[in-house]
């Protein structure tokens, strides 16, 4: 009778024989480290875990990941990875994006993806500027940043995109913010979000040194935070009043039921909207 071996996975087992073509210092070579050292620690196996992204330069993660990916169309990547993990429930989902791919055309499906609570979790590398189109604003670019030849004189004047705001207002069971200059605190939070049933949504301050240089200051700025996880969404939306933005670390902790599809049960659209209403 043969004894058989329980396979222990390391970070490198998850990584591609494809070599990132990032700009050099960029933060999405520390957060594609966070995720890889995220599945060896949950010791996932890569044929059931899989990958989604849109288009943008953190997009370009399933192609350096050696597990199930798929690359999808600007935006898109939060319907793609429901209808996947609503198909093949066994899989662990993840899905990779930046702030322009998912706060802007695919803003809709984040909010959305945020209130069904679907059992996956949302890396977004936040660079608060379009790096793959050559530097123009994106929803969370500051209203006075005007660096950027592509942006307007004096800046957009626009408020920022506040993405932890909205992913709590719209229903997220985990809500968090990392730093990709901390890798094994960001892995962590990454690990610690797949394991949490329901939607998560990691929002990651990931540096795009070619057109916000000043970003490289950030190390000197994010703090981590010394309070638990709030499990009371108000009391999570208090904090995130007070909060500068340099705060990294679980926000909110939720415990509502993620969506999952019934069938043969009999019951009525507004059966299942009555379920899982927030």
């Amino acid at each position: 009778m043969t004894e058989c071996t329980a396979i222990t996975y390391t970070a490198k087992d998850y990584k591609s024989e494809v070599k990132p073509v990032w700009c050099p210092g960029c933060g999405d070579y520390a957060v594609l480290s966070s995720i890889t050292k995220a599945f060896a620690d949950l010791n996932l196996e890569p044929h059931n875990t899989a990958v989604i992204s849109g288009i943008g330069c953190s997009s370009r993660i399933p192609a350096y990941t050696n597990c199930y990916g798929f690359h999808t169309i600007h935006g898109r990547s939060l319907v793609v990875a429901t209808g996947l993990k609503l198909a093949r429930p066994d899989l662990t989902v993840l899905v990779a994006g930046g702030d322009g791919d998912g706060f802007s055309i695919g803003g809709n499906h984040f909010l959305h993806s945020c209130r069904r609570n679907v059992d996956m979790t949302y890396v977004v590398m936040d660079n608060r500027v379009y790096g793959m189109t050559k530097g123009q604003p994106s929803p969370t670019t500051e209203a006075d940043w005007d660096a950027s030849a592509m942006a307007p004189p004096g800046g957009t004047g626009l408020t920022p995109f506040n993405p932890l705001a909205i992913a709590l207002s719209a229903g997220a069971n985990f809500v968090a913010r990392a730093f990709a200059g901390d890798p094994n605190g960001t892995a962590a939070l990454i690990a610690e979000g797949i394991r949490h049933p329901g939607f998560s949504f990691i929002a990651v301050m990931s540096p795009c040194v070619t057109f916000r240089e000043e970003q490289r200051d950030w190390k000197n700025v994010v703090r981590k935070t010394e309070t638990a996880p709030a499990t009371d969404a108000s009391e999570a939306a208090k904090r995130l009043l007070q909060d500068d933005g340099y705060n990294i670390g679980v926000l909110y902790k939720g415990d509502r039921r993620s969506y999952k599809p019934v069938t043969g049960t009999g019951k009525t659209v507004a059966d299942l909207d009555a379920q899982f209403a927030l």
